[in-house]
């Protein structure tokens, strides 16, 4: 991003504060109507993007080129029309009333401008994605084989995408407009506050004394604060920065510290109550409320980071790695004194349970400027509510943009029905068989994360793969669960593995031993989705008793199998013992995944 300075910096800040007391406004006295909502949204986060990332790599970092200026004043007109216009827009028939010749000059605009604002913001290739989709509906019953779909003009095609709520307006935007950016701007609240550092500090209390403390920070407080922020990349510098070089100062190997930290930052996302974009979209997919995905989220990540947590402690026991430092270790009686700091979660989680998310984000909002002006470390000046509404805005900007570009792939699979023919190859090709077809649309959501951000993936894997799943007789909230899952482990895995990239900046590691390492720690970021499809009582859906037992049994298998990886299990394993353990572990995995049918 740009580093601005002087006037046209306050003029951004301002600009982004308003933006963030919008979104903060609707989220009290409830949102507008859904077009508005979301093209509003856009209309204040597009032009951002112009302002504050460079065209490319040699482009200006300390000054905004007036092409920028312009591009962003041309990304407030599409809005702004729908706007000034917005009575026209809901009362026009889709697919009936044509598009008068503004209406098709705003939509280039406004769809050109989205792919820009992805390319800038999040990368090219969900940018060439989005691009290609944009071109098929225009060209699909031209094309050959299993490629041939039903063909759109380019008014359907302009219409869709920008006066409907199908494709750039679609559910993803929906979901970053209402929901995403007041959960971004209660992290900015909590960072600007220094609340977020005090959970860094209150984990390190508790587990920094213990063998191999500082990976054990990683793993929890990583969990914690990438819950919040739901970027792997932002976590892995934000938390990493502190514990990767207490874990090489311990003991441990660049590599493994830089693994440690990279995958639990990547399960972040997967870590209830707030799971990033991609669980509120889920619930809107699903028409389910949001607190049910919550719930069924509780025992996969704690099956994730059980996994990580095993395999740390059996390497610090095996290696003998230190503890936290005294000079790092933070005063006991200072941290239990202030205990009150977490009271802004406490809440947060109260009115996620009885309110909506959207709700729930506005007093957890509300609940840190209270809470933070008890003491005067904490308390917020002038400068500091700017910065958290301004930032929080700011952070959003990538999120807003995954989403709008993967509303285009979304309405171009909707528009030519290529969803059907993408259905029927997977069972197709699986023959039916649905492990087979699980195993197809997990390589899917793999090689998707890789170029896309986990949102963008999530939505496009989710349009073209969940309905296999569900035709293949899998519950639909596990169906998505499982890509969701698959979407996220992108960023461990490698060569295309943005938190290990980002890890290995600060360890100093090889990012190729980094990625394997990283697999390893996060197996069961691999096994758990295909637990909840085969079992959906581990997302609570089905006998309490059923869940009990499941839960059991892939804890107990994947204590064996954390043990066969490191080699140790109360002692060094030999070869063959590592082997029969790991066996063991993996036979009680896939008996709790099979015990609901038993």
């Amino acid at each position: 991003m740009r580093e601005i300075k002087g006037r046209i910096k306050y003029i951004i800040v301002g600009y982004a504060v308003i933006a963030s007391l919008f979104h903060i406004y609707t989220g009290i006295f409830g949102t507008i109507h859904s077009i508005l909502q979301r093209t509003v949204h856009l209309m204040f986060l597009l032009p951002l993007a112009f302002l504050l990332y460079p065209a490319h790599k040699n482009a200006p970092k300390d000054k905004i080129p007036i092409y920028d200026m312009v591009l962003a004043i041309l990304a407030v007109i599409p809005g702004l029309y729908v706007i000034l216009n917005f009575n026209w827009v809901i009362s026009r028939t889709w697919g009936v009333t044509p598009l008068l010749p503004i209406e098709k000059i705003l939509g280039i605009l406004f769809i050109i401008l989205v792919i820009e604002a992805t390319r800038r913001t999040v990368g090219s290739t969900l940018a060439i994605l989005a691009t290609i989709f944009l071109v098929y509906p225009l060209v699909a019953s031209s094309l050959p084989g299993p490629l041939r779909g039903g063909s759109a003009t380019l008014e359907e095609v302009l219409e869709t995408m920008y006066l409907t709520t199908e494709g750039i307006l679609s559910i993803p935007v929906g979901v970053s407009a209402t929901y995403v950016i007041l959960f971004l701007i209660f992290a900015a609240f909590l960072e600007v506050s220094g609340i977020g550092d005090y959970f860094m500090k209150l984990v390190v209390l508790i587990a920094g004394k213990r063998k191999g403390g500082p990976a054990k920070v990683a793993v929890i407080s990583s969990g914690i604060m990438g819950m919040l922020s739901g970027s792997a990349v932002a976590n892995v510098y934000g938390t990493g920065s502190f514990t990767i070089p207490m874990m090489k100062k311990v003991g441990f190997p660049k590599d493994f510290a830089g693994a440690v930290e990279a995958v639990a930052s990547a399960g972040g996302q997967i870590m209830p109550p707030i799971m990033g974009a991609g669980a509120f979209i889920m619930a809107s997919l699903l028409g389910i409320p949001y607190l049910r995905v919550v719930k069924a989220a509780i025992i996969p990540a704690l099956l994730y980071y059980f996994g990580v947590y095993v395999v740390v402690h059996f390497k610090s026991v095996k290696e003998n790695l230190g503890v936290i430092p005294d000079e790092a270790y933070p005063s006991k009686r200072e941290v239990l004194r202030r205990i009150y700091l977490i009271t802004p979660i406490i809440v947060l989680i109260y009115t996620l349970i009885f309110r909506t998310a959207q709700y729930a984000a506005v007093i957890g909002i509300f609940t840190v400027i209270v809470v933070a002006f008890i003491s005067k470390d904490t308390r917020l000046s002038l400068n500091d509510f700017i910065k958290a509404l301004s930032d929080g805005a700011i952070k959003a900007i990538p999120v807003a943009a995954a989403c709008a570009a993967a509303g285009i792939v979304v309405g171009a699979i909707n528009l030519t029905g290529i969803g059907f023919k993408i259905v029927g190859g997977i069972v197709d090709l699986s023959s039916g068989i649905g492990i087979i077809a699980a195993i197809l649309v997990a390589m899917i959501g793999i090689i998707m994360g890789m170029g896309l951000p986990t949102t963008a993936a999530y939505v496009v894997v989710a349009a073209i793969a969940v309905p296999a799943l569900i035709k293949l007789g899998f519950l639909p909230l596990a169906s998505h669960f499982f890509v969701f899952y698959y979407a996220i482990l992108s960023n461990i895995t490698y060569p295309v593995a943005l938190a290990v990239y980002a890890a290995a900046s600060i360890s100093g590691g090889e990012p190729r031993k980094i990625g394997s390492y990283a697999v390893k720690l996060g197996i069961m970021g691999f096994i758990a989705p295909f637990l909840v499809l085969y079992n959906p009582a581990l997302l609570f859906e089905g006998s309490l008793t059923v869940t009990l037992v499941s839960l059991s049994l892939a804890l107990l298998g994947t204590v064996l199998l954390g043990g066969s990886i490191v080699g140790y299990l109360h002692r060094e394993l030999k070869k063959f013992e590592r082997i029969f353990i790991g066996t063991a572990g993996m036979l009680g995995i896939l008996l709790a995944a099979l015990i609901v049918n038993i």
